[in-house]
Order: C-alpha cells, then sequence, then structure tokens
C-alpha cells in the first residue's frame, strides 16, 4: 500500500534563490576603485595629522599619500627588505579586512626622540620590535583608526550624519612581524595598495627618513566600504549651454599626467643605487591620468603607431 508523500518539513532546507545579475548589478572593476581610493587617501591626509599630533605631543605632521598601486601580499612581502610590522585592521560591523604595514627605522627613530633621543636608529636593526615601539606602534594605529573611521563615515554619508557609534567601527585586530603569520586574507588576492609618507614639521630639509606606512585593501573590502562608483546615464532636459569642448573653455591649456609609475624607495636603498643598478617596478593595471593632482580617468598603457599609448577605461 502505497502512502501520500509526507508533508514538507520546516527544518528542510530551502534552495537559495537566485537573483538575475542585471538586477543586482556587476561588482565595481578595479578601474573603478582606484579613484575611490584616490578620494579617501586625500580625506586621510587632511584627517590624519591631528591625531598623529596628540600621539607625539608635538605639531600636526605632513602627511603625504601616493596613488593607489594594485598588488598581491606576495609583492608586498618581496618588497619588505628590514623588519616592518604588520597590523590587520577591520572595518565596520561586518570586519572587513585591511592591511596596514610600518617600516621600521622611522619607527624606531620616533621612540628614539620619544625618551629624549635624537632620533638615532639601532644598527643593525633588531629582530624584534621592542615593547617601547610596540607601545608607539599601537597609539599610531589608534590615530589611523580614527582618521580612517572619519574618512569612511564621510565618504559614505554627507557631513553631520555620521554618529560617534560609526566613528569608532574601526580597529586593529591583531599584528605581526611575519605576514605569513598574520594571514590577513589570501596570499593570492586582488588588492590596491596606497602608501602614506608622514614628514614631521620642520623636517623637510633634513636627511631623516618620514615615517612610511602602507595600507592595503581586498577589493572586496573597497566595494563594501566605499560608495559604488558612478555609471554614466544618459541624461534628459537641455544641454549645458556652454559645452567644455567649446570656446572660451576649449582652447585653455591643461597638463595632463599619467602616472606609470610611483614606487616607494626608503633613502638607505636610494643611497646605495649605482649606475647598471636594476629596479623592478610593477606599472598600475589602472593607470591613473590626472590633471592637477587630481584622478580624471584611469587607463591601460599599449602602444599605437609605434607610440606608447593609454586606452581610457574609465572616465569622471
Amino acid at each position: 500500500m502505497t502512502g501520500s508523500p509526507p508533508p514538507p518539513s520546516s527544518a528542510r532546507a530551502r534552495r537559495s534563490a537566485k537573483h538575475s545579475a542585471d538586477l543586482l548589478g556587476a561588482p565595481p572593476a578595479i578601474d573603478e576603485l582606484v579613484p575611490a581610493l584616490s578620494f579617501l587617501g586625500e580625506k586621510l591626509a587632511r584627517l590624519l595629522p591631528a591625531p598623529l599630533a596628540r600621539v607625539t605631543g608635538g605639531e600636526p605632521p605632513v602627511v603625504r599619500i601616493g596613488m593607489p598601486m594594485d598588488c598581491t601580499l606576495g609583492a608586498i612581502q618581496s618588497e619588505i627588505e628590514t623588519l616592518a610590522m604588520h597590523s590587520l585592521i577591520v572595518l565596520g560591523p561586518k570586519a572587513l579586512p585591511m592591511l596596514a604595514t610600518f617600516e621600521a627605522p622611522p619607527l624606531f627613530r620616533l621612540v628614539d626622540r620619544a625618551y629624549g633621543g635624537r632620533g638615532a636608529v639601532p644598527d643593525p636593526l633588531p629582530e624584534a620590535f621592542p615593547l617601547s615601539a610596540e607601545l608607539l606602534l599601537s597609539r599610531i594605529e589608534g590615530a589611523l583608526a580614527e582618521a580612517l573611521a572619519g574618512a569612511l563615515a564621510g565618504a559614505q554619508k554627507p557631513s553631520g550624519e555620521t554618529t560617534a557609534d560609526e566613528r569608532l567601527a574601526v580597529r586593529s585586530l591583531r599584528r605581526d612581524t611575519s605576514l605569513r603569520q598574520l594571514d590577513p586574507f589570501a596570499r593570492h588576492s586582488e588588492l590596491l595598495r596606497i602608501v602614506i609618507d608622514i614628514e614631521e614639521p620642520g623636517s623637510a630639509g633634513d636627511s631623516s627618513e618620514p615615517l612610511s606606512l602602507a595600507l592595503a585593501f581586498p577589493l572586496a573590502t573597497l566595494a563594501e566600504a566605499l560608495p559604488a562608483p558612478k555609471r554614466h546615464r544618459h541624461r534628459s532636459g537641455p544641454r549645458r549651454s556652454v559645452p567644455p569642448n567649446a570656446e572660451p573653455f576649449a582652447s585653455m591649456p591643461i597638463e595632463l599626467t599619467a602616472v606609470l609609475v610611483d614606487m616607494p624607495m626608503s633613502m638607505r636603498r636610494l643611497s646605495l643605487l649605482r649606475p647598471g643598478d636594476v629596479l623592478p617596478v610593477a606599472v598600475a593595471r589602472a593607470v591613473p591620468l590626472q590633471v592637477d593632482g587630481r584622478t580624471i580617468a584611469t587607463g591601460s598603457v599599449g602602444e599605437l603607431d609605434d607610440r606608447i599609448a593609454v586606452q581610457l577605461g574609465q572616465a569622471f
């Protein structure tokens, strides 16, 4: 005797819904995230000096941000020549991961000055950071977290609409001198990286190196944390009365710069360069085109009529 099939159980696993890619939209491409990270870097350059001044007890330092470059964890590891500290930082309630890397020599110089010295760096460098350097590094991480929280909150909401809880949603999770031990994310994950140089006030003319730190973001972290890039849409309505390709704007000369390589290098390595040395460089996949320091487009390097050319992939 055959019975009727049992009613469906509420505990039975349901098949996940599949949504149309046209409805969800494609994730941002790397050349769309480059300008978003550039704008985040500009905000960091404005927000970071104040909390860093509280760490050092002096005047706000000068903060300079390099252009975004694509890389992997393996590439970061291969660039490190001396002792460095890597810090895994997470953003927001979703704990989106990013990596901060601090070079040892400038950090030791700050530690020596904090204890009344003239900024001496031990030679040779020790194999590990002493407790004094760890404590200073923890305070610098706090300053960086404060600036990142403000920059990210400002990127997501208009000024004045962020709460104190949202501004404190960036924190350091753990740190290690070994990237392999830290294991922040998959080794071959695509990353975008910016280098931050922090110069103490009045140090522009001396030979001391700036405090250099690098921030590396997985593409998934940037796509989640930063506003979605604006897509070009067809607009209805009247055109502007004076388009940019008409006079008086058409004849204005504008200097356009395509930045192929932006390579940070320590003063020590720079002083050891000799004719015949080979410097390995990585050309960014999305080459930024800048006007007056602002990225207006990105493209890929190629060749046209036996001349180097840049094919635009994204314009803003």
